[in-house]
């Protein structure tokens, strides 16, 4: 993974530290398994975390390897057509929407996931489109890097206090890493 300078412009272990902003590079496919794993580490029943990017930027891997690091024997799939997909893992089941087809919170909200929401770690594909259904929630931009084929940029943001306290404990586990 590259380094980042924080708000001082000192060099600090691979990332910027702000009040609620996570930036880093990886550069290839185990980087981000490794950043999922320890991403999995913090959540637990309510967190809602949104994915963002262009097509193919690894929004379904990151997922993966998500709900694989929670402990899960269920194949895991871009829930795209389905709208969501449900995996069973050892400590918190995972609810896995793709939005893109909704246009808003609305739309979400006629899909009756609510419960399960409230009951699961819910991951959100396209999260941007239904943000007005929730107050609190972990939003990972992943962003292709030009001339870079398997880098990516991706900025974790945290809307609301438990989001925030989730990203505060990630950059402090990723700093000591």
């Amino acid at each position: 993974m590259v380094v980042a300078a924080d708000r001082s412009n000192r060099v600090v272990n691979d990332l910027e530290i702000s009040q609620s902003k996570f930036e880093l590079f990886v550069k290839n496919e185990a980087d981000t398994a490794q950043l999922a794993a320890l991403f999995s580490n913090f959540l637990k029943t309510g967190d809602v975390i949104f994915l963002e990017g262009v097509l193919a930027s690894g929004k379904t891997f990151f997922v993966r390897k998500v709900v694989e690091s929670l402990g899960t024997e269920d194949e895991i799939s871009s829930p795209t057509y389905a709208i969501a997909n449900f995996y069973s893992c050892t400590l918190n089941d995972v609810l896995h929407v793709d939005a893109y087809r909704l246009k808003d919170g609305q739309d979400f909200h006629n899909l009756g996931l609510e419960t399960e929401v409230e009951g699961s770690i819910c991951l959100i594909e396209w999260g941007s489109r239904v943000k007005d259904a929730f107050d609190d929630f972990l939003k990972v931009s992943i962003k292709l890097v030009p001339k870079k084929p398997s880098e990516r940029e991706i900025i974790i943001t945290a809307h609301g206090a438990r989001a925030t306290n989730l990203l505060n404990h990630l950059k402090m586990q990723y700093k000591t890493e």
